[in-house]
Parts: structure tokens; sequence; C-alpha cells
């Protein structure tokens, strides 16, 4: 499985097309967190509590924020990565020459997602020391030590949330065997996930609970809690909630209705433990799809039948 994963983790890192999205997500990415810090030197203020953290989820103007840009774009390099790791190396004959050596078939399939892993692993600590570097030189202190603890948790969570993405880019390239079609389920399973169910959801809560501008705060709450509800069967969802109580450390997971309605509610820092726990089920549901997904992916590539391929 190392000789597997080195190749396989070369072959990511020079290739093209990552070169190319890569670049694409460092440099949107990059200026949206400058222009955050040049939010910073006009308002001081609010860069007082957690300058760093509020580097990855303050939107400039009409940019996204990190985090926003991050639960979007993240996938689809994801995907990239994984959608013809299997199905072109059938269509290249190259399965049976590599299994002929002594490389066992979970050790070559385990070694393709570790090494995809690993170089999204590479893009995201890339891109989050870049965002330290830029803070460190437009602030002019460095962060302290319950601000670097709350980054290493977001980077496990974001490394593990893009990790479901690649695991389900190689079930389909398990799946199908042309490259154009698992790479089209992909890319449909990422706009569904991230653009339609955000509609649906809308358009359910809007019938089954509808609201006009009158209504009371009640009703409201019905339909926000409905349209959350749906929303939690998207992994886009699940990361957001799960990263906002760390990046976050005042979110205490209420809505801003159910804030309204218990004004009592606190509104100081949470310790990095309550964050957890806040969002620990979002957490939790991260991480059973990805095993669910590479698991699939691994049972169908170990029983399919590779000479007749």
């Amino acid at each position: 499985m190392r000789a597997i994963f080195w190749k396989e983790l070369a072959d990511h890192l020079g290739s093209r097309r990552f070169f190319i999205l890569s670049l694409i997500i460092l440099v949107v990415a990059g200026t949206s967190v400058y222009l955050g810090i040049q939010g910073f030197q006009e308002n001081p203020a609010a860069a007082r509590d957690f300058p760093y953290l509020r580097l990855f989820t303050t939107a400039p103007g009409a940019l996204p924020s990190f985090l926003s840009f991050l639960a979007f774009f993240g996938p689809l390099l994801a995907v990239l990565l994984g959608f013809d790791a299997v199905n072109s190396e059938f269509t290249r004959g190259t399965v049976s020459r590599v299994l002929a050596q002594p490389i066992f078939r979970d050790a070559w399939i385990n070694g393709k997602f570790l090494a995809g892993l690993g170089t999204l692993a590479i893009v995201v600590v890339s891109i989050v020391l870049l965002i330290f570097g830029l803070g460190l030189y437009a602030l002019g202190f460095p962060p302290d030590g319950p601000e670097l603890a709350r980054l290493g948790v977001f980077l496990v969570l974001a490394l593990l949330y893009l990790g479901f993405w690649l695991a389900l880019g190689i079930l389909y390239s398990v799946l199908f065997r042309s490259t154009a079609s698992s790479a089209l389920a992909a890319v449909a399973t990422w706009l569904f996930f991230t653009l339609f169910l955000y509609m649906i959801a809308g358009v359910v809560a809007d019938q089954v609970v509808p609201v006009r501008a009158d209504s009371p705060a009640e009703a409201w709450l019905k339909h926000e809690n409905l349209r959350d509800f749906i929303l939690r069967f998207s992994p886009v969802a699940l990361f957001e909630e799960a990263t906002l109580p760390i990046l976050v450390p005042s979110y205490r997971g209420l809505s801003l209705l159910a804030l309204l309605m218990q004004p009592g509610v606190p509104t100081n820092p949470l310790p990095l433990g309550q964050s957890l726990l806040v969002g620990w089920p979002q957490l939790v549901g991260l991480l059973a799809l990805t095993s669910v997904c590479f698991a699939a992916a691994y049972l169908v590539f170990m029983r399919r039948e590779i000479r007749t391929s």
C-alpha cells in the first residue's frame, strides 16, 4: 500500500487539472481573506476577539467567506481526484498487470483513497498557512492557543468533509466503467447537494408550514426547523453546522428566531469542548457518510471480476 500511496500522490500533485483547480481555489480564497483583512484595518474593533477565526468566516462584500467557498468548491476538487481513480485503470488495461504483482486488492484501493486524502490535506493546510501569513502580516501579532486549537479541529473537519466527496468519486469510479459517466454522476450529486436540495428544502417548508410577514414567531421557527431538517441530508449543510461552533466560539446551534425568543441566552465564547458538543451530531453524520461511501466502493471493487473487465 505504501508504494501505491506514493505513486498516486505523485500523479495527483503533478496533474494539470489538479493544479488549475487548486490555483483557482487558492486565488479566490486568498482574495476573500485579503479583503476581510482590509475590513479589519478599517474597523479595528471587529478584530478584537478571535481575529484569525474571523478570517475564515468573514464575507467581504459580494465575495463569500472562506468557509462558504470551501464548502461549495472543495467537493469539486475532491471529486476531481476520485472520479477516474479505478475505471481509468480498467480502460488502460493496467489493473490486471498491477494486481499480478505482489499487491493485494485492498492495498490498491486503500492506497488510492489515502493518496487522494493526502493530496487534499496538502491543499487545505497550504491555504490555511497562507491565511495565517496574511493575517500575521496585517494584524501584527500571532494567534493564541485557543485559536490554534480551533483551527486544528477545523482542519480535521475539512478533511473529513472532503474525504466524503473523494470516497463518493471513487465509488462512482468503481460502479461506472466509463470515466465520463462517473464524472457526470459525481458532478450531478455535487450540484444536487449544494444547490438543488436547498431549493427543495425551501419549497417543502413553504408548502408544509406556510408563513407570511405577519405570522407569529412560532410559525417562522417551525418553518426554519423543517427547512434545516431537510438540509441535514446534505453533507454541505452538515459541514457548515459542524464548523460554525468551532470557528464562531459564541455560536450555540440556535437559530436567530430561537435567540430572539430566548433573550436570556448568553453570547460569551464557549470553550472548545463545549463547541465540539454543539457540532458533534453533524460531525458523526459526516464520519458515517464518509465511511459508508468508502465501504461501498471497497466492497464492490473487492467482488469485481478483474479478468473480464
